[in-house]
């Protein structure tokens, strides 16, 4: 038997509770509750503490106290799952293309602490692309996801993301003890493969697990991902 857990999605940078719309109804249908964060990141008065706050009252006023929580973090948010575990009664975090963060380390400084800028520019020349050319969003970050998605990312807009939690320190001492799973995507763009197989090892001590997806699995293989946080609520002892 596998018991119904509550999934808590958090966004990356400058992205909202619609990113996951392919995934929520998956992750319903197998009969589990589902909780999607609208992160402040266009409040320049909001920072890592401010993001943490969120998550907890928007999990709270959903299902009160209830246990088995499974968070679910993209990218950027990475640097607030782990601030909720000892606020709410999570018992798995799973980081999704994510940006693991270090014991005294701001988001602004886990670039270059980590080598992403190198690791970028590798890929884009491994791939024939031009890493000297400007930022493309739709290359970067929806080069794998549907056409018709895309559509509807690009009629929506982008949220504007602030600088101010970019600039805090991660608070934390350790790592929660909580168990936790990594999903890198291989086609990921922006944080490549080989690169997250890197920090992921040195930072969490976990070999991670791996996705056919570009940096957004959500939005370009939401059966996949949805199959993948399943089996990693299943495996939990007592499933």
């Amino acid at each position: 038997m596998n018991p119904k857990a509550t999934f808590v999605l958090l966004p990356g940078a400058g992205s909202d509770s619609w990113y996951w719309h392919l995934v929520v109804p998956r992750l319903r249908a197998h009969g589990h509750d589902v909780v999607t964060v609208d992160l402040p990141c266009d409040d320049d008065s909001a920072g890592l503490a401010e993001y943490a706050d969120t998550v907890v009252t928007t999990v709270t006023d959903a299902v009160g106290d209830r246990g088995d929580l499974v968070v679910v973090a993209q990218s950027m948010g990475a640097f607030t799952a782990p601030l909720v575990c000892d606020r709410l009664p999570v018992g798995l975090l799973v980081l999704v293309a994510g940006m693991t963060p270090a014991p005294g380390e701001s988001p602004g400084d886990w670039w270059d602490n980590t080598g992403q800028p190198a690791a970028q520019r590798e890929q884009a020349l491994r791939e024939g692309r031009d890493p000297e050319a400007g930022p493309d969003l739709l290359e970067l970050f929806f080069h794998d996801v549907p056409p018709d998605v895309v559509a509807a990312a690009l009629e929506r807009g982008e949220k504007p993301q602030s600088q101010t939690p970019f600039e805090q320190v991660w608070p934390l001492r350790r790592w929660p003890d909580v168990p936790t799973r990594f999903l890198l995507c291989r086609h990921d763009r922006l944080f490549p493969a080989d690169f997250q197989r890197r920090v992921v090892r040195q930072r969490l001590g976990i070999v991670p697990d791996e996705l056919d997806s570009g940096h957004l699995p959500a939005l370009s293989s939401p059966e996949e991902l949805t199959r993948r946080l399943l089996a990693y609520h299943a495996e939990l002892p007592g499933r």
